[in-house]
């Protein structure tokens, strides 16, 4: 994912954006002559454990990805949109509009059932804190079902976060932008103006007087 300077997310934005986001694409590198392995998932995110968590059925073909080498990514985006050429001013070139937070790790599979049951013990904790409960091997409900699964520990190396909101703009170009998405108002338009809203503000306090437009040619 290429980040230009103007779109790098910065740790706090991206832990903030994250909140309440808890499904992603994981990834991984597949046998030579293929592509990536590609697995939609939810997960657990322990941002100050630098760990994510997670679960998927047995015959998942990732894991035999994974034991062939541990490196994988986590990619998650929202807020997307399309901005028409139309929009921008000149010379009128169409964008993408979207934030997207990628966390490269090594991945740990994990398959005693201790293990696989203190993952989903974790897991259901979060995602259903109404209804959780403890999961133990060999008892029901979810016990029995543990051979069934494997767990997954990713342990996180780095994070790359872009939000990608016309940031290279002046603060007053990017402000219309806002105006046109709120007009539109359709698919995750009111997501991707939130976040613009967000960058903008942010842009016009530090920038009061300049004009608000990116220098940087990266």
């Amino acid at each position: 994912m290429l980040i230009r300077s103007w779109d790098r997310g910065s740790e706090p934005e991206w832990r903030t954006w994250l909140a309440g986001r808890d499904f992603g694409l994981l990834a991984a590198n597949g046998p030579a002559g293929s592509g990536p392995v590609l697995v939609p998932t939810h997960f657990l995110l322990d941002a100050d454990a630098g760990e994510i968590l997670l679960h998927l059925a047995a015959p998942n073909p990732i894991w035999a990805a994974l034991r062939a080498d541990p490196h994988a990514t986590l990619a998650v985006t929202d807020d997307y949109a399309y901005a028409p050429g139309y929009w921008r001013g000149e010379p009128g070139t169409p964008t993408s509009l979207y934030a997207s937070v990628h966390f490269d790790c090594t991945a740990e599979i994990v398959d005693d059932p201790a293990g696989k049951a203190e993952i989903l013990t974790r897991q259901v904790a979060h995602f259903q804190p109404e209804a959780a409960l403890g999961v133990v091997p060999g008892e029901a409900p979810f016990g029995p079902l543990l051979s069934g699964l494997r767990g997954l520990r990713l342990t996180v190396r780095s994070v790359r976060a872009k939000f990608k909101y016309d940031d290279k703009k002046t603060v007053a170009e990017q402000a219309e932008l806002a105006d046109r998405l709120a007009e539109r108002g359709t698919g995750r338009d009111a997501g991707a103006r939130t976040q613009l809203l967000r960058r903008n503000a942010r842009r016009a306090g530090h920038r009061a007087g300049d004009g608000g437009r990116v220098t940087d040619g990266s």
